[in-house]
């Protein structure tokens, strides 16, 4: 996969490039990141790229042509096929299978925005989707780029030691969240690993760990089984769980 970001501070992505599963996977060739600094595509000695809005307001705005030009050399880079998204908190909030739909793709230029915020006109002519990490802002795009960078390398192939751990994520699949996990030792503060777990016995293990699944969804986020196709049995066990914790 081929990824340019096109960035103010491309410092930052080293958190990225540079550790774990994400800098493994660029090390090894499976995603190319290349950065891009608006700021070489600017005219003037000062390399600005930012100015005062019109209208008055607090802030600087990102300008027009520096970051144009960038977003179209990025472009070039990636080619010119690539998907190109900006960041922001008024885009289309990021979720597992907005991860998974961009995860599929070939080529992707990815814009940070800072300061008050860029230039409307390059939204409506060069930016063809932007996205949020949630509704809430920071200072810049960039740690939402790595997030979404970050989320979308780990369903790369071979991206991860073990396939299957992608598949039981949080949101994968039916969209659940996982199930609890346990290690060594097996009592911490006087409480046991479940005995299931001990038991040797997949099939009881898998069952307990499906069931943990739904109740964990019931109990931290019930809005995602209202989107979620649960079988009449699946309902009648948490029925059962809900009127156990009742008593």
């Amino acid at each position: 996969m081929q990824v340019v970001v096109v960035t103010l501070f491309p410092e930052m992505f080293e958190a990225l490039t540079e550790y774990g599963i994400s800098g493994r996977a660029v090390e090894s060739g499976q995603v190319t990141i290349s950065l891009l600094n608006p700021r070489e595509f600017s005219k003037d000695k000062h390399q600005t790229v930012d100015d005062k809005p019109y209208g008055g307001g607090p802030g600087m705005v990102m300008m027009v042509p520096p970051l144009r030009a960038a977003i179209n050399s990025a472009k070039q880079k990636a080619g010119n096929s690539a998907r190109v998204l900006c960041m922001s908190p008024q885009g289309e909030p990021l979720n597992q299978r907005l991860v998974e739909k961009l995860a599929s793709l070939e080529s992707l230029v990815l814009v940070c925005g800072r300061y008050e915020g860029i230039d409307e006109r390059i939204l409506q002519s060069e930016v063809d989707q932007e996205v949020s990490l949630g509704d809430f802002v920071i200072s810049g795009g960039e740690l939402a780029a790595m997030a979404l960078l970050d989320a979308i390398i780990r369903l790369q192939p071979d991206a991860l030691g073990d396939a299957e751990s992608a598949l039981q994520d949080s949101f994968a699949g039916r969209g659940l969240l996982d199930y609890p996990h346990y290690t060594r030792p097996e009592v911490v503060d006087g409480q046991s690993v479940p005995a299931v777990l001990l038991s040797g016995n997949h099939q009881h293990i898998q069952r307990w760990r499906q069931q943990q699944m739904l109740l964990r969804t019931a109990q931290k986020r019930p809005d995602l089984l209202e989107k979620i196709d649960l079988s009449d049995e699946e309902r009648r066990w948490l029925a059962e769980q809900a009127a156990k914790s009742e008593k």
